[in-house]
């Protein structure tokens, strides 16, 4: 994974971001649903496990420049079963915490997360594992910003057509 990669990804994400701010029409308003706090928690802790896990195997300096973080590096470059369960664990937390949301978005999401999951683990072709998780990454980052509400988002009071 290269720096480009990385700042590919967080412009598609930003980009996605910006598109919320300033486009009126989203989120969609029938396909939205309100982040309860613990939902948000759920899926930040998510989001954060997953960028440990490609962060401690594709760019092991910055996190071994977090004291203590040794064993977590070489469990997850172990590529074993504590690697596994280190990528699984943020995984399931990001499906928990986005869990309300539209059943399409949370389907893709959850074959793009398991897509990276195996290209991980299969011996696959790195530049497909890479394809996989930029894919994952613009899906998880499309459904926050395009589908979702945060939990202090208060819902408009519903209009009530005058009656004649």
């Amino acid at each position: 994974m290269s720096t480009s990669f990385v700042l590919n990804l967080t412009g598609v994400a930003f980009t996605l971001l910006v598109l919320r701010l300033v486009i009126p029409g989203l989120p969609l308003q029938r396909v939205t649903r309100r982040l309860t706090p613990l939902d948000l928690g759920l899926t930040v802790l998510g989001v954060l496990g997953l960028i440990l896990h490609c962060t401690s195997m594709f760019f092991r300096s910055v996190v071994a420049a977090i004291p203590g973080s040794g064993s977590v590096i070489s469990q997850i470059n172990s590529m074993g079963t504590a690697s596994m369960i280190w990528y699984a664990v943020p995984a399931l937390l990001v499906l928990v915490g986005l869990r309300r949301q539209h059943w399409a978005a949370l389907t893709l999401l959850a074959a793009s997360l398991l897509a990276v999951g195996i290209t991980m683990y299969n011996g696959t072709a790195l530049s497909t594992h890479l394809d996989t998780i930029f894919a994952a990454s613009v899906i998880i980052a499309a459904t926050v910003f395009l589908l979702t509400a945060p939990p202090w988002h208060r819902a408009a009071a519903p209009t009530v057509a005058p009656t004649s």
